[in-house]
C-alpha cells in the first residue's frame, strides 16, 4: 500500500559531504522534491477519489436500474390467499368487507421440541400446552397495523406513534404500528420528469415492501403515501390502489378512501389545499379533490423539491399558510385538507382549529382515523385534531 507522505516532516541537516554544496544548489533540490511530493500526493488523492466517485455511481445506477425495471411493468405479486381464521366485518366508512386475520391462532408462540430451557437443558417449569395456547402479541394486542411509505419519509411514523402513545389510557394501547419502506432512489421532486421517476421507482419498490411487510402479520395496511402526487385522476389512482391491494387479502387505508370519508363526515364541501408540492402536485391534488365531488376553492403549496426536505418544512409557515391564504372569510372554507404524508400536521391543527372553526385534515391523522375505524376500533383520542377526538 502506497502511504501519502507526512506534509509536516521536517527536513534533517544535511550530512557534511552536502555542505559544501552551493546554497542554492541545495535550495533547488529540495524544491523539486517538495513539487514532486505534492504532485505524488495530488495524484493518489485524484486516484482514491475517482475510484470512490466510481464505486458510488456503479452502486447507484444499479440501484436506479432495479427499480427503473420493477416499475416498466409493475405488478403486485398476490400471495397466496389460502384460507385462514378470522372475522370479516363491514367497513363502516367504507361499506365494503374488511377481513380481520386471528393472529393468535395455537400454537401461538410455538416453540421447539426441546420447549423452553434452563442452562442449555429442558425445564418442566412451563407447562407449553397452556404457554402455546394461543397469546397476544405482547405489544400489539389489540391491532397490528402495517404502513408502507416512502423510505425518505420521516415524519409519518413518529407522528402517528405520537397519538397512539398520548391515547394509550383512552383505548388505544395494543396498536401496533409496523413500518415497511418503499425503496425510493430517487427523492428529486423539482420537476414533472423528476416526479415521474419518482413514481416509477414508488410502484416499483411497492411489491418488496409489501412481502416485507407481511412478514409481520399484520391485521390492517395503510398506504403512507399522496397517491395524488404522483398519479393523475381518481379513477388511475383507484385503479393502482386495486392492483396494489390484490397483494394480500387484507384492506387497506388508501388517502382518497380516508378523505373523502372524513369530509363526508363533516358536510364539507368547499375546502382548501396545503401540500408540498410543486404545481403538477398540486394541480393533480386538485383535480382528485375536484373528482370526489368537492369544490376547492384555494390551495398553497410549498413546491419543495426533494423528497426527504418535506419533514423540514416548518410549523410557522404552515400556520401562516392557513390563517393568512385558506381560512380567509372570502374564502369560505368548510374545511382544509393537508397532503404529503412526509409533512407532519397534527400540532398545527391542534392549535389553529380552535382559532379557525373548522376542522384542519392532516393526512396521518386521517389515514390513521380511517384505519381504526374500518379495522371495528372506535376509540376516540386525544391531542390529535378534531376528526379522531369528534368521529
Amino acid at each position: 500500500m502506497e502511504h501519502l507522505p507526512n506534509p509536516r516532516a521536517k527536513l534533517h541537516p544535511e550530512s557534511s559531504t552536502k555542505a559544501d554544496l552551493p546554497a542554492n544548489s541545495s535550495r533547488n533540490r529540495r524544491d523539486s522534491g517538495a513539487v514532486a511530493t505534492s504532485t505524488r500526493a495530488s495524484e493518489l488523492v485524484s486516484r482514491r477519489s475517482a475510484i470512490a466517485s466510481g464505486a458510488a455511481a456503479v452502486l447507484g445506477a444499479a440501484v436506479a436500474s432495479r427499480a427503473q425495471a420493477a416499475s416498466e411493468s409493475w405488478q403486485v405479486a398476490a400471495n397466496p390467499l389460502t384460507p385462514r381464521p378470522g372475522e370479516t366485518i363491514t367497513g363502516p366508512l367504507s361499506g365494503r368487507p374488511v377481513f380481520i386475520p386471528n393472529v393468535n391462532v395455537p400454537p401461538m408462540p410455538s416453540f421447539a421440541p426441546s420447549g423452553p430451557l434452563y442452562n442449555g437443558e429442558p425445564t418442566s417449569i412451563f407447562d407449553v400446552a397452556k404457554l402455546s395456547a394461543g397469546h397476544p402479541d405482547v405489544c400489539s394486542h389489540r391491532r397490528r397495523f402495517s404502513l408502507l411509505l416512502p423510505a425518505t419519509n420521516t415524519a409519518m411514523e413518529s407522528e402517528l406513534w405520537n397519538i397512539l402513545v398520548k391515547n394509550e389510557g383512552n383505548g388505544l394501547d395494543g396498536v401496533g404500528l409496523h413500518t415497511s419502506p418503499v425503496l425510493t432512489p430517487s427523492p428529486d421532486l423539482s420537476s414533472p420528469e423528476a416526479i415521474e421517476r419518482f413514481r416509477q421507482h414508488f410502484l416499483g419498490g411497492v411489491t418488496n415492501a409489501l412481502n416485507s411487510a407481511l412478514l409481520a402479520k399484520p391485521q390492517f395496511l395503510i398506504m403512507g403515501m399522496s397517491l395524488e402526487h404522483i398519479i393523475s385522476g381518481i379513477e388511475p389512482i383507484r385503479a393502482t390502489a386495486k392492483t396494489i391491494e390484490q397483494g394480500s387479502d387484507l384492506s387497506w387505508a388508501t388517502w382518497h378512501d380516508a378523505a373523502k370519508a372524513a369530509l363526508d363526515r363533516y358536510g364539507a364541501k368547499r375546502i382548501g389545499l396545503l401540500a408540498p408540492f410543486v404545481r403538477s402536485g398540486i394541480d393533480s391534488a386538485t383535480k382528485m379533490f375536484t373528482e370526489l365531488g368537492f369544490d376547492v376553492v384555494a390551495s398553497v403549496s410549498f413546491a419543495c423539491g426533494h423528497a426527504q426536505h418535506i419533514a423540514h418544512i416548518p410549523n410557522d409557515a404552515k400556520e401562516r399558510a392557513i390563517l393568512e391564504l385558506l381560512a380567509t372569510k372570502g374564502n369560505k372554507l368548510d374545511a382544509i385538507v393537508q397532503c404529503g404524508t412526509n409533512m407532519s400536521m397534527t400540532p398545527t391543527a391542534e392549535a389553529l382549529e380552535p382559532k379557525i372553526g373548522i376542522p384542519i385534515l392532516g393526512i396521518n391523522a386521517t389515514l390513521l382515523w380511517y384505519a381504526l375505524r374500518e379495522s371495528g376500533i372506535t376509540a376516540r383520542a386525544q391531542h390529535a385534531g378534531r376528526l379522531l377526538r369528534e368521529h
